[in-house]
């Protein structure tokens, strides 16, 4: 069994917090990726404690020990992987520069191109305005040729990656009625919430049971929202609410938008087709189809179904993914390939699991 010292002829890799959900994913993905070595993985609680022995699956596949950010070596990495809290990355973000590490943030620090959005929503200052504006927001299907060239890549949030790529077909074609609302019912496992103890996320708190939350104002909707103007070239009225629900890990988004005269004509499961026909990650369903979370369980895929409501000239989509993977550390590892010239599904290639 190949580990992580076996390392000539890999870019090196550094974790900053490897504790929590997505940086084990991280982990997981990293691991067995070929062109990879994870040369350092950091936590401030678990400094010295052996990876392997806080997460026994990874025995065999790291073994290094959870490091003191402060004494981490991480300007000899390649790149740097932030699995943090926000404004952890833009606090180090321009000693990794200057020492030529690029740097890929899984937090917010670098999503959101208005500073002032930024501190509204994330209630703390803009450390890196110089920064944020040269980096790179991380959806490949989307900005592929940019994320070539980044330094800094703005990992989008998990809900994000599900309405963003839902929607972008329609979008660039100018096919939705935007008289109307764009509407966004989301639903995420509880992993999606971080690896913390919190009452909201107890088994018994959480198990047989669903809500919504964040229906007054959720961080990823002026995340998505930006976005959405950036596609369509103007403002759009955006709704969005999110909802918990008792399973571990999946998303699933149910968009609804008014067609245009236009899109209403067109065969949009033949755009949509055409549309992702190359990408390797975004798999486009039979017309009518009902795609489960289950179908993307643990692998980097994400899967589309459109549904036309003709007697209303509404479209629904149907959206899955793996919150952790595709919305998370998967796309991460995506952005990271494209970054250094590797076949984009290096290291992804996980079929999904079943049960």
């Amino acid at each position: 069994m190949t580990t992580q010292n076996e390392n000539s002829g890999k870019i090196k890799v550094g974790i900053v917090g490897g504790t929590g959900y997505t940086g084990v994913e991280l982990l997981r993905l990293l691991s067995t990726h070929p062109q990879a070595t994870i040369t350092a993985i950091t936590s401030r609680g678990d400094a010295g404690l052996p990876v392997a022995q806080m997460f026994p699956s990874l025995r065999g596949y790291v073994d290094l020990a959870f490091s003191d950010p402060t004494n981490a070596n991480l300007t000899d990495c390649n790149v740097v992987f932030f699995a943090t809290p926000h404004g952890v990355a833009m606090s180090q973000a321009q000693v990794l520069l200057d020492a030529g590490v690029k740097l890929i943030d899984l937090a917010a620090d670098f999503r959101l191109q208005d500073t002032a959005v930024f501190e509204q929503w994330y209630k703390m200052p803009h450390t890196c305005p110089a920064i944020l504006r040269e980096a790179v927001y991380g959806i490949p299907e989307l900005y592929r040729e940019k994320v070539k060239s980044a330094q800094v890549i703005g990992n989008p949030g998990c809900y994000p990656t599900t309405v963003l790529l839902g929607l972008a077909p329609l979008l660039e074609q100018g096919l939705i009625d935007l008289s109307a609302p764009i509407v966004a019912d989301s639903k995420s496992g509880v992993s999606g919430a971080g690896r913390k103890a919190e009452i909201s996320t107890l088994f018994a708190e959480s198990s047989d049971s669903m809500k919504a939350y964040g229906v007054a104002g959720h961080r990823h909707h002026p995340e998505i929202h930006a976005q959405l103007k950036l596609l369509a070239k103007q403002d759009v009225q955006f709704i969005f609410v999110p909802h918990l629900i008792p399973m571990i890990r999946g998303m699933l988004s149910t968009i609804y938008v008014k067609l245009s005269e236009q899109g209403k004509q067109l065969d949009l499961q033949a755009l949509y087709e055409t549309r992702y026909q190359h990408e390797h990650f975004v798999d486009v369903m039979p017309a009518g189809s009902l795609p489960e979370t289950r179908s993307v369980r643990g692998s980097n895929q994400i899967r589309i179904a459109l549904h036309k409501q003709a007697e209303t000239g509404y479209l629904t989509l149907l959206v899955v993914q793996d919150n952790l993977v595709k919305g998370a550390a998967g796309q991460a590892v995506q952005n990271m390939n494209i970054m250094f010239g590797f076949s984009e599904n290096t290291g992804l290639e996980v079929v999904p699991l079943l049960p």
